[in-house]
């Protein structure tokens, strides 16, 4: 049976919309919640990702207002890291964005990363899916902020920001951690402070190592989140990156490999579930005592 909320959750109910994703994050299957166009995909989702303390959230506000002041409806999944404790995102990104809490064409929700690794929520894509069928033009994924493991979110989005700041270490560990291969646009925040060139210096040096064959090279850019300077820019960079992705055929191919991953995700997600009532400690103790191979202990766990 349908769910009356997806129809209010269409209509830009926020309070619905939060019990939604709450039941998205719970496991719940967003065919399940009723919504008319559960994905339509017709949003613009945009990444942001980078070290711990480069201004993330701070930038993310600052794209807030310059998406908004176009009349734009701006829906952000801020992936916030667990609680040792409780499980639940410390809700620190959110903090930051306050002064958009009042602005009904602004949903911002917190995301614990429970444990899943790649900077982003196992159930991110759900989540997606709920505020894209909502309305949202604009939906902006800013990843936990664990250092050099927020690659996930290149297969995530549609256009991917790196953001850098001085101070946070160089284009050199970054290159290390494979960030440059999934910036679409890259951008040094807090150019108020010192040493922004030689960042800036560096970031173009290693670019120029690279190999652009899509026709896209990605813009270096400089902002300061804190009074928005740079960020109109941003935008605009955004825009023309979203024109090349339609033009050159890039965005669908995107898509596919998006709607690819997670339609693995799933399965192995229900993969998982199914097995978990099986008798794997059985199947290993045989294979600890030698009368079975792994292989054969695999295959029979799964066709059993």
């Amino acid at each position: 049976m349908a769910d009356p909320n997806g129809s209010r959750a269409l209509a830009g109910t926020q309070r619905t919309l939060a019990r939604l994703l709450s039941k998205v994050e719970g496991g719940q299957k967003v065919t399940d919640l009723g919504l008319a166009e559960p994905g339509r995909g017709t949003a613009r989702v945009i990444g942001l990702t980078g070290a711990p303390g480069v201004g993330k959230s701070t930038v993310t506000g600052a794209l807030i207002t310059q998406y908004r002041a176009a009349g734009r409806r701006v829906g952000v999944l801020a992936i916030d890291p667990s609680s040792p404790f409780t499980g639940g995102a410390l809700l620190g990104d959110r903090i930051r964005m306050q002064r958009h809490a009042t602005d009904e064409g602004v949903f911002i929700r917190s995301m614990a990363s429970r444990g899943h690794l790649g900077g982003l929520a196992a159930a991110t894509p759900q989540a997606v899916r709920v505020l894209d069928a909502s309305g949202f033009e604009v939906i902006i994924i800013e990843t936990v902020g664990v250092g050099q493991a927020e690659v996930e979110i290149a297969s995530q989005a549609d256009s991917v920001i790196v953001l850098l700041a001085p101070g946070m270490g160089d284009a050199i560990q970054a290159a290390k951690a494979g960030i440059l291969e999934v910036g679409d646009l890259f951008v040094v925040n807090k150019a108020d402070k010192p040493d922004v060139q030689p960042v800036v210096r560096d970031l173009r040096s290693m670019l120029a190592l690279g190999s652009w064959g899509t026709g896209w090279k990605p813009p270096i850019l400089t902002t300061i989140g804190s009074d928005g300077t740079g960020v109109a820019e941003v935008v605009a960079s955004l825009d023309a990156h979203w024109e090349w992705l339609n033009t050159s055929g890039e965005l669908a191919r995107r898509r596919l490999a998006r709607a690819r991953s997670e339609i693995v995700a799933l399965a192995m997600g229900t993969l998982r579930d199914r097995l978990s009532g099986r008798d794997v400690d059985g199947l290993a103790a045989r294979v600890a005592d030698g009368e079975l191979s792994p292989f054969a202990a695999a295959d029979e766990l799964l066709h059993d």
